[in-house]
C-alpha cells in the first residue's frame, strides 16, 4: 500500500479520501486541529501546524511521498528534508516562484504567459506615478497566504492605497514589501482550468470552466465554459507550458480572466487541488483528487473528460456565526434532480467559509442554453441556502 502524506487537513484533503480507498493508498495527515475534516478519513494524523518542518520530518517516516493540500508551508525549513532524500510532490522547486504572488507574476511573465501589467511596492521609488500609469481603479494584493478574496482589494485612488496599506500594516506604517499593485482587468468572465502533470511527464487537462465570484470569493462553477475552441486551446497550451516549465508533478488549478476584446490572461496560479475542479467528483470519469494521487503515486493519469453534457458546482458559504449543520437546507438541496452535495463537517460557521459544495450534473437536453439553465440551478440552490 502507498502511503501519501499531506500537509494540510482541510476539505481539499477530506476530498482525497474516496480516491485513496479506490487506489489503495493510506492517507497521513499533518493538520493543526482536531476540529480540521480530513482528521475524520485519514489512517492516521500528525496534530501540527502545516509549517511545522519537525513534525513533517516525522511525517516523511511513515509515508512514501509528501504532497500538499495547501502552499502555506516553511519552504526553506522543508528544503532539508529534501536534501536527505524525502519525496515531495510536486517537488519545493515547484512552488518556489509562486507562494510569493509577485514573484508567481515575475515567473509567468519571462515564461511568456500573458498576465496583467503590475509592480511590487517596494521596488518602485515614486509610487504615485507608477499606479497612476496604471490607472484607477487597480488592484492592491498581499504577496502571501491571501486566498478566497483575503489581502485583495480594488482600490479607486491614490489616498486610499496609503490609507489600506497603513490599515494591514501592523505596525501602522506603510510596509510595501507586502504588497503588490496589479491593473483592474475590465474581464468579461473568469475561468480555470485544472491540469495534472505525472512523473513521466504526461499532462491531462480538464475542461475549461467559468467560474463566478462575489466580493471575490468563488461562489459558482459553470463546466464547460461557453468559450471559443481556440480560447480553450490557448488555455490548454498555458497549463502545458507552465506544469512543464516547473517539472510539475500533480495537479494545479490555473485562473484566468476573459477580457471583453477575447483576451486570456493569467490570474493566479494554484499548485494543488482548486475550489474550481470539485465538480470533477462527480461529472468527471476521474476526478481531481483521484487525479492528483494518481499523479504523486507514480501511477497512470486517467481520463478527465465529463461524464454528462455539463454541470454547475455552488460553494455553500457561511452567513452567519452558528454551530448549525443546516440540516434542513442540505435536505432540500439534496432533492433536486441530478444534485449531489458534499457536506465537510466543519463544527463552526462564519460569513464566508466553505462549509460544502454541491454539483448539479446537467444532460443533454438542456445544454442549448446551458449557461442560462445552470444559473437558474445556481440561483434555485442559493435561494434555499441563504435567508431571505
Amino acid at each position: 500500500m502507498k502511503r501519501v502524506g499531506v500537509i494540510g487537513g482541510g476539505q481539499l484533503a477530506w476530498m482525497m479520501a474516496d480516491a485513496a480507498q479506490k487506489l489503495g493508498v493510506k492517507l497521513v495527515v499533518q493538520t493543526p486541529s482536531v476540529h480540521d475534516p480530513a482528521v475524520s478519513i485519514a489512517q492516521e494524523t500528525a496534530f501540527a501546524p502545516v509549517d511545522d518542518a519537525n513534525a513533517t520530518e516525522i511525517l516523511a517516516q511513515k509515508c512514501d511521498v509528501i504532497t500538499f493540500e495547501n502552499e502555506f508551508v516553511n519552504l526553506q525549513a522543508l528544503s532539508g528534508l529534501a536534501q536527505q532524500g524525502v519525496c515531495f510532490r510536486p517537488r519545493l522547486e515547484a512552488l518556489a516562484p509562486l507562494l510569493d504572488k509577485y514573484h508567481q507574476r515575475c515567473y509567468l511573465r519571462d515564461l511568456g504567459l500573458p498576465v496583467p501589467q503590475f509592480f511590487a511596492l517596494e521596488e518602485v521609488e515614486n509610487i504615485q506615478s507608477k499606479i497612476e500609469y496604471l490607472g484607477f481603479p487597480a488592484v492592491l494584493k498581499s504577496r502571501r497566504h491571501g486566498y478566497d478574496g483575503q489581502g485583495t482589494f480594488i482600490i479607486q485612488d491614490f489616498a486610499a492605497l496609503e490609507q489600506k496599506l497603513i490599515h494591514e500594516s501592523t505596525t501602522k506604517t506603510l510596509n510595501q514589501s507586502l504588497f503588490l499593485v496589479e491593473e483592474f482587468v475590465p474581464f468579461e468572465r473568469e475561468l480555470a482550468i485544472i491540469a495534472a502533470r505525472s512523473v513521466e511527464g504526461e499532462i491531462v487537462t480538464y475542461p475549461v470552466v467559468e467560474t463566478q465570484q462575489e466580493q471575490q470569493v468563488c461562489r459558482r462553477v459553470i463546466a464547460p465554459a461557453e468559450i471559443m475552441p481556440s480560447q480553450v486551446a490557448e488555455i490548454q497550451a498555458i497549463a502545458h507550458t507552465l506544469l512543464n516549465s516547473l517539472e510539475v508533478v500533480g495537479i494545479f488549478g490555473i485562473e484566468l480572466f476573459l477580457s471583453a476584446d477575447g483576451k486570456i490572461l493569467v490570474n493566479e496560479i494554484a499548485p494543488r487541488t482548486h475550489n474550481s475542479g470539485h465538480f470533477s467528483l462527480d461529472a468527471c470519469e476521474t476526478s481531481q483528487f483521484e487525479q492528483h494521487l494518481r499523479a504523486v503515486c507514480g501511477l497512470p493519469l486517467g481520463n478527465p473528460a465529463l461524464q454528462c453534457a455539463g454541470a454547475v458546482m455552488v460553494n455553500l458559504l457561511g452567513y452567519e456565526s452558528s454551530h448549525s449543520d443546516y440540516q434542513s437546507q442540505r435536505q432540500q438541496i439534496a432533492e433536486i434532480p441530478q444534485a449531489h452535495v458534499h457536506w465537510y463537517g466543519k463544527t463552526e460557521s462564519r460569513p464566508g467559509r466553505k462549509l460544502g459544495h454541491v454539483t448539479v450534473l446537467l444532460d443533454d437536453q438542456n445544454r442549448e442554453s446551458a449557461n442560462a439553465y445552470a444559473n437558474n440551478i445556481a440561483h434555485s440552490i442559493e435561494s434555499i441556502w441563504y435567508p431571505k
